[in-house]
């Protein structure tokens, strides 16, 4: 094998092929001293059976299985494991195959023999083997870790159903009483007892993760369907779900009321937690003791009882639950507190695997408890403590020692913290917002929120200032994944939302601080560098607290902001004295010598991705519709309503106080930053694709809009200017579409028209002089002129993809008067494919804004265009 692997592989395949190759294999297992020989044999048996298993006769089938388990058992005790796991696994693929042609009575008596083995009646290396044998059968009737053996899904299905109905619970048992007979031995330390030990927990943990049949679930508190429309405890979220997608460990374990009796009773749930408790005091003096296989499957069974759910409990209003996960959270008290002597240990070298699995467990508990039920389980430890109380405890030190080992990765804090802010998630999701209606949050419950957000922000803050002067590829690591970061971000903003009177106060006093500094270091020579990238990660935060996503439709005031902020003072609300302060940092932007001397590109992509962020949310908040025009009658008026919470924002940034002064002023915000930053195209993306965006995306906001002198400043440079010009390709699209869906505040239709009109002709008439110049074939191919060209029909494609039913005529008398000059580009750049492309885009774009209004004359001058435009494509392209 070692001299000449290809050859030896061909000969394995050629041998595992083979017609009948039992009896050698046989002979193999029997004599071979070489454990890899055995393994193939084993390997070769399974596959070969499973490929003619249609020609074995019924006592051939049972021979084979019968060998295999004679095997085992014969060789129980040895030295090499996996030979013997590998044969087990052959016996219980044979056993499946053969499942359905089984009579009843040799299933019995086969499973007899197989109890007496795990009962430990032949001794413990037989007592262990035959744990192993159930771990295979279990293994492969599970449908996720089933062998293919070429059956339809309705045999695997069959075969799943008739051993959960039948057989798994009375594996549970056996296994159980297995556990519990050689349990004292093996906490002692003693060698076969405790691989007899682990084997049984171990197997009683897979089969909890067994995927029992029924989707009802009962939470304590209340009732809900997986997959189905939540009831008044999940009403918005699912953490179910949401803890499913997040964590590949999590599961609901739902065996069904006949399991009861066999899971539930205390005494049974209290022994588990009492042997983990009693390793724990044998072993505090060994370190590695936490990682042993005994102690993680005693772990990992007591974080599947945390998963116990649905029919298995009685209909009594979830008090058999919730007692139920008070008894194991006690359990698991001391792998988790006290929070900072567990982490200090933790540091000092002991394993952090404890933790990780308590962790697991609390998230465990989140998932299946209402927020209320969830925090007061622990209230009989103490009338000072609660569940958040050892949740936020945990989280801030995990923080704090998240943050000494910011630049590693893949670290242990990082894991505890994901699966705590996961917990953090699945309980804020479903929190009532603050409503007279429903219960708040107690006062340690709000204690605890804001303890965590406090860590977060002092911890973030000073991770950022240490990263301004980092060199290394560590801060670029850190910055390479925008998703991840802003779903760090979204999980920290859920908890500051729950307490958005501490929290948000909290950032805009922070925020208020550090503008000071950076303004008063003026004229001074000073490193600013920590004060900026102190300021960007207040920037990234705040818009992740006050604002959702822009993506889809226009988004709403969080909910906890609306209900539990909707009495305060403007002058004093928290929301709008943090949106002061950013708006006049933004504002300081404007003035050259300020900008020039303490301003970076990069701050300034913070400011502009919140002012985005922002806009979409605050900025003359009228909510009739979502989307950019669904607030329009058809008598051109608008009809508008206001949500609860809003009318403090209305007050002061609506229609008709200072939202047209605000929003003059973030016009000029926007062109300075695209426009006194060149080359940092970062920075120009923002503002063409958030903020930009995000201002033209509501009518309401639009009346105002094309009314400014800055904006209207905008469009005369856009059109008539070459300023623009040097700004990417990508982003003059993006400013045409932006421009042109402006022209919607326009007052009439007509007006509408005009303003696109006006707006797009000068740069129609400019292609339309370049294409008839003498030498254009010599003149196009300058790479300047490529470049210009290239812009100039992305603003054409931003205008075609803008193109609504009020300025359609516009844009297709815009299409129409390009239509020659097109098809003469396309033949002048036949050579230039990239060109060509962004020719053909722009007409796809402009027939699909326009097909649906045209008329027949206008449908045939645009199809007879089409049609010459891919006969000169196809002169230049066909076999190419």
């Amino acid at each position: 094998m070692h001299i000449n692997p290809a050859e030896a592989e061909a000969t394995l395949l050629v041998f595992r092929r083979s017609p009948q190759p039992y009896q050698a294999c046989r002979y193999i297992l029997e004599n071979s001293q070489m454990p890899n020989a055995r393994f193939q044999a084993a390997a070769t048996i399974q596959e070969a059976a499973i490929r003619e298993w249609g020609f074995l006769s019924m006592d051939e089938k049972s021979s084979l299985i019968m060998y295999c388990l004679r095997y085992i058992v014969a060789h129980a005790d040895a030295p090499e494991g996996y030979v013997q796991v590998k044969v087990s696994s052959v016996a219980a693929v044979l056993m499946k195959r053969n499942w359905i042609e089984f009579v009843e009575a040799e299933k019995e008596a086969f499973f007899t023999e197989v109890k007496t083995a795990v009962q430990g009646a032949h001794g413990l290396p037989v007592q262990s083997t035959g744990i192993t044998f159930l771990e295979s059968l279990v293994s492969e009737f599970s449908p996720s870790t089933a062998s293919a053996m070429g059956l339809p899904a309705e045999f695997h299905e069959q075969c799943r159903t008739n051993l959960e109905l039948y057989y798994l619970q009375q594996f549970y048992t056996w296994t159980q009483n297995a556990a519990f007979s050689v349990a004292q031995k093996a906490a002692q330390g003693t060698g076969n007892e405790v691989k007899v030990c682990t084997a049984a927990l171990r197997l009683m943990s897979q089969i909890l993760n067994w995927d029992f049949k029924g989707n009802t679930i009962r939470v304590a508190g209340g009732v809900k369907i997986i997959g189905k429309n939540r009831t008044h405890i999940f009403s918005s979220f699912s953490g179910l779900e949401y803890a499913h997608k997040k964590s590949g460990e999590q599961n609901v374990v739902q065996p069904g009321p006949g399991w009861r009796d066999l899971l539930l009773p205390p005494d049974r749930v209290n022994w588990l937690l009492e042997y983990y408790a009693a390793l724990r005091q044998n072993s505090s003096g060994y370190g590695s003791w936490m990682d042993s296989p005994l102690a993680v499957s005693c772990r990992h069974l007591i974080v599947q009882l945390c998963c116990l759910n649905g029919s298995i409990f009685p209909s009594d209003g979830g008090w058999t639950q919730e007692q139920h996960l008070q008894r194991m959270l006690s359990g698991i008290m001391s792998w988790v507190n006290p929070a900072h002597v567990v982490v200090s240990t933790i540091k000092s070298g002991k394993s952090e695997s404890e933790l990780i699995d308590g962790c697991h467990a609390l998230l465990s508990v989140a998932c299946l408890t209402a927020p209320t039920v969830f925090d007061q389980l622990l209230k009989g430890y103490s009338s000072h403590f609660s569940t958040l109380s050892l949740l936020s405890s945990l989280t801030c030190e995990v923080i704090k020692v998240n943050f000494d080992n910011y630049d590693e990765e893949e670290t242990w804090s990082q894991e505890a913290l994901n699966i705590l802010l996961d917990t953090w998630t699945v309980f804020l999701q479903v929190l009532p917002t603050g409503s007279s209606d429903k219960a708040p949050l107690s006062q340690l419950g709000v204690s605890a929120l804001v303890a965590v957000f406090n860590t977060i922000v002092e911890t973030e803050l000073t991770v950022a200032a240490k990263l301004a002067y980092d060199e290394e590829d560590s801060n670029e690591k850190l910055q390479a994944s925008i998703a991840v970061r802003d779903e760090r971000l979204s999980s920290f903003a859920l908890i500051a939302r729950s307490v958005p009177g501490e929290t948000i106060a909290l950032l805009a006093k922070l925020f208020s601080e550090r503008c000071s500094l950076l303004i008063q270091s003026r004229g001074v020579r000073s490193d600013r560098t920590c004060i900026l990238e102190e300021l960007h990660w207040l920037l990234l935060i705040s818009g992740h607290v006050l604002a959702d996503s822009d993506d889809g439709e226009t988004p709403l005031v969080p909910e906890t902001i609306q209900a539990q902020l909707s009495d305060i003072d403007p002058e004093n609300h928290p929301v709008l004295v943090l949106s002061r302060s950013i708006i006049d940092l933004a504002t300081h932007s404007l003035e050259s010598n300020l900008r020039e001397e303490i301003f970076s590109a990069r701050l300034m992509e913070a400011v502009v991705w919140f002012l985005g962020r922002w806009v979409g949310t605050y900025l003359m908040p009228h909510d009739a519709g979502k989307g950019p025009t669904s607030i329009l009658c058809e008598d051109g008026e608008m009809k508008h309503k206001t949500l609860p919470g809003r009318t403090v924002f209305l007050r002061v940034i609506g229609d008709e106080n200072q939202g047209k002064v605000l929003l003059a002023t973030l016009v000029r915000v926007a062109i300075t930053a695209l426009t006194s930053w060149p080359g940092e195209i970062n920075l120009q993306e923002i503002v063409c694709f958030k903020l930009l965006c995000a201002l033209v995306r509501r009518r309401n906001i639009c009346i105002h809009l094309v009314t400014l002198d800055p904006w209207k400043e905008f469009a005369n440079a856009f059109a008539n200017e070459r300023t623009l010009l040097s700004l990417p390709a990508r982003l003059q699209r993006s400013l045409a579409e932006s421009l042109c869906r402006s022209a919607s505040g326009m007052s009439t239709s007509d007006n509408t028209n005009q303003y696109v009109r006006d707006l797009m002709g000068p740069i129609t008439r400019y292609l339309i002089d370049m294409s008839k110049k003498s030498d254009l074939r010599v003149f196009a191919q300058n790479p300047d002129v490529i470049f210009l060209i290239t812009c100039l029909v992305e603003r054409l494609r931003g205008a075609a993809i803008a193109t609504e039913p009020r300025n359609q005529r516009a844009t297709f008398e815009m299409g129409v008067s390009v239509m020659n000059s097109l098809l003469t580009f396309v033949e002048v750049y036949k050579n230039q494919s990239m060109v060509v492309y962004i020719l053909l885009k722009f007409v796809v774009d402009w027939v699909d804004g326009q097909v649906a209004f045209l008329e027949a004359k206008d449908t045939t001058i645009l199809f007879n265009f089409c049609l010459r435009l891919l006969q000169i494509y196809s002169v230049h392209n066909i076999g190419k």
